[in-house]
C-alpha cells in the first residue's frame, strides 16, 4: 500500500526551481511526490522557522578518516601525508568500521544523503549502508603494479555482498604521483565510476615535474615530467566516468582539458586552505562548463563533515580570488552542494533537487534564533547560518535516517575515540602491501 507524508517549512528551496514561500514536499514510497505550497498539499509534519532543501551531496569524503582530526596540522602536504599513510596501517576491520559509522553519523547530521567516499579498507561501503546513507564507494589503490587490480577486483566483489542498498562501488585510483599508468588503465578496465586526486598541491607538482620534495619519499611512480592533468591526459585516463578531486594546481590548458574530456571535479576549499595547497579556480572551472560538485574531504584535512560550513568557504575563497562580491552567490554554492554534487557523480537524475519523481532525499534546516529571521532571502540564510547542529531531519529514500537528538553519539564516539588512540599508539607496525 502507498504511502504518502507532507513535510512543509517556511520554504522550499527546490534548486532547480524557485523558493516556494510556506512550501511542501509530499513523500510517497520513498520518491517525492509533488512541491507547492502548504495550501496545496496541506501542512503534513510542519517544521516552523526552518527551510526544507534538497539532501546534500557530499562529492568527496573519507568517512574512515573521521577520528584523524589535527593529525599533522602545519605540515607541508608531503609529509603530512606520509604522517597518515604510516599510522593508518595501525587499524585493523573493526577500528576502521568504528570509524566509518562515525563519520556516516556525521554526514547525516549534516543534511547529507549522498557521498562519494574514497575508502581506504572498503568499511565506507558497509557502515554507509548499516546508516541508511546513498552514495558512491571508490576503493583506493595505489602503487604502479598493475596486478593490483585483480586485488582490486576481489575486493569489489567482497564488497558487493555487504554494501547498503543504495550504496554502488566505484574505484579510486589515489593520484598520478601514486599510482602509474598502467595500473590506472588495469583499474579503469574494471568499469567502474573513477574518484582520483588531481593537482592538489606543490608538492605534487614537484614530484611530477622532477622527481623532487617530500613525495618523493613515499611514491613508487616514476614522475611522468609533467602535470597531472597533462600526464592523464597524454595517457587516455580522462573521462566523463572520472571526478577529479582538488584540481587547484590548473591553468587555462589543463581547464581546457578536463571540459574537452567531461571529467568532473570535487571542489574541496576548506581541505586545499588548511593544508596550505591554494585556492581552486572555481570561476574559471565553472565559466568552461565542468560539472562541480562540493566535497568536505575528510577530518584528516579538515575539521569535520559540515557541508554548511564547506559552502560558506566556497564562497569567502570564490569571493576572496575573484575580489567580487557576486563571484559565488549563496544560491550558486547551494546548488554546488546539491544538484551540482549530484551531477558530477552522474546521478543528477535521481538526486540534488527536490522535483517530483526524484527520490526523496531531503534536509529540514532550522534557522530559529538566528540573525537571518524574519526572512529576507531563505537560500543566504540557509547557507551562511545553517549547520549541523540546525538540522532536524534527514531523509534518505523518504526515510528517516537523522532526527535531531537521534543517534547513540556516545556509543558511536567511544568506539571510534578507540580507533584515534591506536592511531596515536607508537608501536611499530609493517606497512601492508
Amino acid at each position: 500500500m502507498s504511502r504518502t507524508s507532507v513535510y512543509s517549512a517556511d520554504w522550499v528551496l527546490p534548486v532547480d526551481g524557485d523558493p516556494v514561500a510556506d512550501g511542501a514536499v509530499a513523500v510517497e514510497d520513498g520518491r517525492i511526490a509533488a512541491v507547492g505550497t502548504a495550501e496545496e498539499l496541506g501542512e503534513g509534519e510542519r517544521f516552523a522557522e526552518a527551510v526544507i532543501v534538497p539532501g546534500l551531496v557530499n562529492a568527496h569524503s573519507h568517512l574512515e578518516y573521521a577520528v584523524y582530526a589535527g593529525f599533522g596540522d602545519g605540515l607541508a602536504f608531503g609529509p603530512w601525508i606520509r604522517l597518515h599513510i604510516e599510522r593508518k596501517v595501525r587499524l585493523e576491520w573493526p577500528d576502521h568500521m568504528a570509524v566509518a559509522r562515525l563519520g556516516a553519523a556525521e554526514c547525516l547530521r549534516s543534511g547529507v544523503t549522498t557521498i562519494a567516499d574514497a575508502s581506504y579498507s572498503g568499511a565506507a561501503a558497509v557502515a554507509a549502508g548499516e546508516l541508511g546513507l546513498s552514495g558512491i564507494v571508490y576503493l583506493e589503490v595505489f602503487g604502479s603494479d598493475p596486478a593490483r587490480a585483480e586485488e582490486l577486483r576481489e575486493r569489489l566483489a567482497a564488497l558487493e555482498r555487504e554494501r547498503g542498498e543504495l550504496v554502488s562501488l566505484g574505484v579510486s585510483p589515489h593520484a598520478p604521483y601514486s599510482v602509474s599508468p598502467a595500473l590506472y588503465a588495469a583499474v579503469y578496465a574494471l568499469g567502474r565510476p573513477v574518484a582520483t586526486h588531481v593537482a592538489e598541491s606543490d608538492d605534487e607538482l614537484d614530484y611530477l615535474l622532477r622527481g623532487e620534495g617530500p613525495i618523493a619519499a613515499v611514491s613508487e611512480v616514476d614522475p611522468p615530467g609533467t602535470t597531472s592533468v597533462r600526464h592523464l591526459a597524454a595517457e587516455s585516463l580522462l573521462g566523463a566516468h572520472v571526478v577529479a578531486a582538488h584540481c587547484v594546481k590548473v591553468d587555462a590548458a589543463e581547464i581546457a582539458l578536463l571540459a574537452e574530456h567531461d571529467v568532473a571535479v570535487a571542489h574541496c576549499p576548506r581541505s586545499n586552505a588548511l593544508l596550505g595547497c591554494g585556492i581552486a579556480p572555481l570561476g574559471e572551472l565553472r565559466a568552461a562548463g565542468l560539472r562541480i560538485g562540493l566535497g568536505t574531504d575528510s577530518p584528516a584535512s579538515t575539521p569535520s563533515f559540515d557541508m554548511f560550513e564547506e559552502m560558506r568557504t566556497a564562497v569567502y575563497a570564490a569571493r576572496a580570488r575573484e575580489r567580487r562580491p557576486d563571484a559565488l552567490l549563496a544560491s550558486e554554492a547551494l546548488e554546488l552542494a546539491t544538484l551540482g554534487g549530484a551531477g558530477a557523480l552522474g546521478l543528477g537524475d535521481e538526486v540534488g533537487s527536490l522535483a517530483p519523481g526524484k527520490r526523496a532525499d531531503l534536509a529540514v534546516v532550522s534557522l530559529a534564533g538566528s540573525p537571518y529571521l524574519p526572512w529576507e532571502d531563505p537560500a543566504v540564510a540557509v547557507v551562511f547560518g545553517g549547520g549541523p547542529d540546525r538540522v532536524l531531519l534527514t531523509l534518505v529514500a523518504g526515510e528517516a535516517r537523522y532526527e535531531k537528538g537521534g543517534f547513540e553519539w556516545r556509543k558511536l564516539r567511544l568506539s571510534a575515540a578507540s580507533a584515534r588512540a591506536r592511531l596515536l599508539s607508537e608501536a611499530p607496525v609493517a606497512p601492508k602491501t
